[in-house]
């Protein structure tokens, strides 16, 4: 095996195969000469990619690795880890996108020669997109300013006039109301990528030639997004997320209600904070020209988020507006100590004990009060409040003790006396981690010059969604990290500019009554939730839709069962008909396109289990691109498609209708599509949903059963004795349709009459 040869592990190479995991660790038992492990652990091993690559063409099982995989393969096998990769993949891409002649030169040398002279290049597309390398130049003995921090600015760039470089306001102009206490020193003032060096490039050379190869296929950024996303799927538990669809709320709550347009059409250029920006997803679902500014404790991620901010858009170093992260911690190193930003975006570190309390206790930024030391949160509420210009909005996301905390209740209610609190608004649960909770939205806007405090905060509840759907008491959120984001979106914003009330969803409160011994600010406290069914008046309606359905029900209920004796019919399996082309098997991953008229619908798991309507959202494309996911990710339902659960012990099968047809297949479900004149689709479904064949085709873990759809048996019948037991297959679907429509109504009526009867709308009788 060649020195330092890129390693894979099992789960790769499953996905460089297309298969799951067990089938990789039968081709380990099974075939003696399967590659041995060169890595990893006893548990967890890992194997030479090449050697890997060899033995699965010389099996038959794989024509040519993807390219987006072999370049992650590197990333993740590179010996100095996927983070340090990663920092020089994004680098080089800079470069490949800026300069692609220069690029195109560089790589007609030699591995060692294009290590030599990569880090000047490099040096020159980081200084024009994220400045110079202050750190590098105080090494050399360069000029270094003292007592202010050197900001990355690009050259050209459409930096307000008069704003120095570290983004503080001119001389003589309107300054943040606090200031920091920390001494320059103190300040991280380098640029978060360092160039690499020569030595350092080297190992990277052979994967930066290849990340440039998919560069000219789906662009420099998109490169990035897919890598950056997949180091993020592979280590979960490392990284904390602010998914998309919350990140693009946030954005539009800042946005909405400002002069976006200046005379002649041009949007002017806003300077966006986000003080603890993680892998910059709030910075990125900014719309319109803005100076971006991040700070992040971690410094490796500090450099991922850079490149990402920079490789974000294709404009160019004189037309886009400055994007400045800095490293280290905000509350104790602030690096932007005399920013006034008309924005700032945060999803701040939550239940942090350590984040200060001790050495800041004198810090100006506390206007509002000193935060004990479990109210991290306000603390973060505070110094985005700093950091803004008079009349500058922040919006943060909290969790909900915040709006509660015995502790913090002196701080809420300044807050709410200065006019600094705008908006609290609950969020469903599974907006982002921890997904248990239904986390909140604070909307803030600095008070002070001429701006009269507003004496009213609006409160807004979307954790139980008002839609189409809960006539019949479906749920719109599809699960973790998938609620509906298009009907939060247009619930939150529509509240926000309305100002108005709207009830169970948002109320305008006047101040005066949330200045009691708690200063409780959750929203579910001053929102009573709508009663089930439209309160009392709506009554009537449900108990008429449920005796017309337990109408239905009765009369699709089955005719008596004629016995037979158990019929002997030759069987075959969904794998047989599969590779006979009689039918089609995909697996759904949930992803979609996303186009200018909405978001495709996904069926989703609990919708099959349900039997509702599709109700999730798509997930992001595996290149990170909205809009371009890769083709055979993509699964679009077809009516007559049959769709069972890969997950759980209940035997499910679901039949795709007019309806259903055109969603996206989402995960831990797989397809099957039939040949029509082969296969009945109602006779296969029913089938399938056998107790005995769902047991025989599922294997069982510690906590959970899988199923096996290929080892999934059918008899062999004719097309018109398939079609005679599809008819009663199809009757069978209909009368438990009318029962689970009749239990989810009835649930609904209950509720009611005891929401009516304990509130006084309903009177005994």
């Amino acid at each position: 095996m060649p020195e330092q040869a890129t390693e894979v592990t099992a789960a790769g190479i499953a996905r460089l195969a297309g298969v799951g995991r067990a089938a990789v660790s039968n081709w380990r038992r099974r075939h003696a000469d399967f590659p041995k492990p060169v890595g990893g652990t006893e548990t967890s091993p890992s194997f030479a990619l090449p050697e890997v690559e060899q033995w699965l063409r010389d099996q038959g099982k794989l024509a040519e690795v993807p390219l987006r995989e072999r370049v992650w393969q590197q990333v993740a096998g590179h010996p100095e880890g996927a983070v340090t990769a990663l920092t020089h993949t994004g680098c080089a891409l800079l470069l490949v996108r800026d300069r692609p002649t220069a690029w195109l030169e560089l790589t007609a040398v030699s591995d060692e020669r294009m290590a030599g002279v990569l880090p000047h290049a490099m040096e020159e597309v980081l200084g024009a997109r994220l400045g110079p390398d202050t750190e590098a130049r105080a090494r050399s003995g360069g000029p270094v300013p003292s007592g202010r921090a050197v900001a990355p600015v690009l050259t050209g760039s459409d930096t307000p006039a008069g704003r120095p470089a570290d983004g503080s306001p001119a001389a003589g102009s309107p300054a943040g109301d606090a200031g920091s206490v920390h001494s320059p020193s103190a300040v991280h003032t380098a640029r978060a990528v360092p160039t690499p060096s020569t030595d350092a490039l080297l190992p990277s050379v052979p994967l930066l030639r290849a990340a440039a190869e998919l560069a000219a296929g789906i662009g420099a950024g998109q490169t990035f997004e897919f890598l950056l996303g997949r180091q993020l799927d592979a280590n979960p538990r490392q990284y904390t997320l602010t998914p998309p669809g919350l990140a693009e709320l946030m954005a539009a709550l800042a946005e909405t209600g400002k002069d976006t347009v200046q005379p002649g059409g041009r949007r002017p250029v806003r300077s966006v904070l986000d003080p603890a920006a993680g892998t910059g997803t709030l910075l990125r679902a900014v719309a319109g020209p803005a100076e971006l500014l991040a700070q992040e404790v971690d410094p490796a991620l500090a450099a991922l988020t850079a490149l990402r901010l920079a490789l974000h858009g294709d404009g160019s170093p004189r037309s886009t507006p400055a994007r400045t992260v800095r490293g280290g911690d905000a509350l104790r190193a602030d690096a932007f100590p005399q920013l006034a930003a008309d924005t700032v975006l945060c999803h701040p570190p939550f239940n942090d004990r350590n984040w200060g309390h001790d050495e800041l206790a004198y810090d100006p930024r506390w206007e509002y009060g000193f935060p004990a030391r479990t109210e991290s949160e306000l603390a973060w509420v505070q110094h985005a409040l700093a950091r803004l210009r008079t009349g500058g909005t922040a919006v943060l996301l909290m969790p909900p003790a915040a709006a509660s905390r015995r502790s913090g209740r002196r701080i809420r209610a300044d807050l709410l006396r200065r006019g600094a609190l705008r908006a609290v608004i609950a969020l469903p649960a599974g907006a982002a981690p921890p997904y248990g909770i239904p986390l909140h939205l604070w909307v803030l806007r600095k008070p002070g010059g001429e701006l009269r405090p507003v004496p009213e905060l609006l409160l807004v509840d979307t954790t139980d969604p008002v839609g189409p759907g809960t006539a019949t008491g479906t749920q719109t959120s599809g699960g973790r990290d998938r609620p509906d984001w298009p009907a939060v979106h247009a619930a939150v914003l529509d509240a926000w500019r309305d100002r108005a009330d709207h009830p169970g969803v948002s109320r305008v409160v006047p101040v005066i009554e949330l200045l009691d011994d708690d200063v409780d600010l959750a929203p579910a406290r001053h929102l009573p939730r709508p009663a089930a069914g439209g309160g009392a008046a709506g009554l009537e309606d449900v108990r008429e839709r449920l005796a017309d359905t337990l109408r239905l029900t009765a009369d699709l209920t089955p005719p008596p069962a004629e016995l037979s004796a158990p019929a002997h019919r030759p069987l075959t399996t969904v794998g047989e008909l599969a590779r006979a082309g009689a039918l089609l098997l995909r697996t759904g991953t949930g992803t979609a396109p996303r186009t200018d008229t909405g978001t495709t619908p996904v069926l989703t798991e609990h919708d099959v289990l349900a039997g509702t309507a599709p109700s999730g959202t798509p997930a992001p494309p595996p290149t990170g691109a909205p809009g371009t996911p890769a083709p055979d990710d993509l699964v679009l339902l077809e009516p007559g498609d049959v769709v069972v659960p890969v997950l759980g012990a209940g035997s499910v099968a679901r039949v795709v209708d007019e309806a259903t047809a055109g969603a996206v297949l989402g995960r831990n479900l797989q397809l099957l599509r039939p040949d029509p004149a082969a296969i009945d689709p109602w006779f296969l479904a029913g089938f399938l949903r056998g107790t005995a064949n769902h047991r025989q085709a599922s294997s069982y873990a510690s906590t959970a059963a899988r199923l096996d759809a290929r080892r999934l048996q059918l008899p062999r019948l004719p097309l018109a004795e398939q079609q005679r037991y599809g008819e009663q297959f199809r009757a069978l679907a209909a009368f438990e349709d009318a029962l689970r429509t009749a239990g989810r109504l009835g649930g609904q009526l209950v509720r009611g009459m005891y929401d009516g009867l304990t509130d006084g709308t309903v009177t005994p009788r």
